[in-house]
Order: structure tokens, then C-alpha cells, then sequence
């Protein structure tokens, strides 16, 4: 299993911190730290995920639970949104819901509230991209929560991106949202865990050719891919 750098760089801080306790004081009041070091190393995995291969699919950018699936209002029009709570127990590591090019990326400060919290996808802190491909444009957001306080995004707007390619990450405890058109087949309820890279929240009508229709049998791959 890989790791992101930054578990590292916590770890052996710890372990540093630990060291320091234990010859200052005496071995007992280092475990603590030596505990929390481990849950560093533990949080910040980043295991290998196989990626849907399903024509249209919009996968998740995160491991979490569902929260909400909803329709909002947008500049484009309505719009259907999918929001995941991620817990601190969950992978943080965030993937591209979709294949494509960053067609923007906006940092919008914010609070830190909680992220189950409704009004968390506009007052919290966050990073909003916009991925195109294929003629569609999705957006997701990294949202800062109650305990996260950094926000990572690895790529810049003109960036090609797989679908389920690896991003950034939010730092424990946050949310991410989906955004994307309601034309699209949503394979996903509140209350249902998903895996980032891997569950696919919603399949979008892929056309094959003027006047084709969309790709056959779409929506029963994507049910195997709810996991």
C-alpha cells in the first residue's frame, strides 16, 4: 500500500517528539505521541484502486458516505449534486470524478464548519475544479470540515486528467460534492459507503456517433461498480 508523503513527514515528527519525551522524562509519557504517530502513518494511506472503464461514468473523488443527492440551482441551470462525508478513519486522498482537462480551479475562503452541515458547500473553505470531457463539464469540490484546515490540489488549470487519477488530498475530516448535468443515470443513495477511483456515483449518456444511441447495458456495469 502506498502512502502520501506527508504521513512521513507527521511519523517522524512523532517519532522525534517521542524519543525527545522518553529521554527528558522516562518512556511511559512517549507512547502517546508514538500512537498518534502511527495513526499519521495509518490516515495518510493511499492504496491502489482499480478505475471503472465504463463510457460515461462519474466516479467518486473520495472514500466516505453518501450525505446528500439533490438538484441545485447553477449559473448552467439546474444542475444534480452528490455530496460525501469523509471521516477521519476514511482515505483522504482525492481522484478526478471524470477524464478530461482542468478547465478551472478557484480557492474560495471560508469557515470551518462541519461538514455534514448542509451550509458546509458554501460558507466552508474550499477548491472548486472543473473537469471537460467528452463535451460535458463536472465540477468538484474539496471542503474543508470541522478538523481539516488544508486543502491539497496537485494540478493546474490546462492539465489533462483520467478519470480516477489521483489529485490531492483534504486533510482529516472534510467533504467532497459532485456536481454534474441531470441528464446523467445516478447509481448511488444517501446512507451508501463509497470508494474514490472506484464506486461509480452516476453514468452520463454517452453517445456513440450521430444519432447512436447511448452505450448499451451502461447502467448494469455501473451497478457492479458500487462498491
Amino acid at each position: 500500500m502506498y502512502m502520501v508523503r506527508d504521513g512521513y513527514f507527521y511519523g517522524i515528527g512523532c517519532a522525534i517528539a517521542a524519543a525527545l519525551i522518553a529521554w527528558l522524562a522516562a518512556w511511559p509519557y512517549a507512547i502517546p505521541v508514538l500512537l498518534l504517530g502511527a495513526f499519521c502513518l495509518w490516515f495518510f494511506r493511499d492504496p491502489e484502486r482499480p478505475i471503472p472503464g465504463l463510457p460515461g461514468a462519474i466516479v467518486s473523488p473520495g472514500d466516505g458516505k453518501v450525505t446528500d443527492v439533490s438538484t441545485i440551482t447553477s449559473a448552467a441551470g439546474p444542475r444534480a449534486r452528490i455530496s460525501i462525508f469523509l471521516s477521519i478513519f476514511d482515505v483522504h486522498v482525492n481522484r478526478s470524478p471524470v477524464a478530461g482537462v482542468i478547465r478551472d480551479v478557484r480557492y474560495q475562503g471560508g469557515k470551518f464548519l462541519n461538514a455534514m452541515a448542509a451550509n458546509s458547500a458554501e460558507e466552508n473553505e474550499q477548491n472548486i475544479v472543473t473537469v471537460e470531457g467528452e463535451g460535458r463539464a463536472v465540477i468538484f469540490k474539496q471542503i474543508a470540515g470541522l478538523i481539516a484546515r488544508r486543502i491539497v490540489f496537485d494540478l493546474k488549470v490546462g492539465d489533462k486528467v483520467a478519470r480516477g487519477q489521483r489529485v490531492g488530498l483534504i486533510k482529516f475530516g472534510s467533504r467532497v460534492d459532485v456536481v454534474f448535468d441531470r441528464d446523467a443515470a445516478i447509481q448511488v443513495k444517501p446512507g451508501d459507503r463509497v470508494k474514490g477511483g472506484t464506486t461509480v456515483l452516476a453514468v452520463l449518456p454517452v453517445v456513440q456517433g450521430k444519432d447512436q444511441p447511448a452505450a448499451a447495458g451502461s447502467i448494469r456495469e455501473a451497478a457492479a461498480w458500487k462498491t
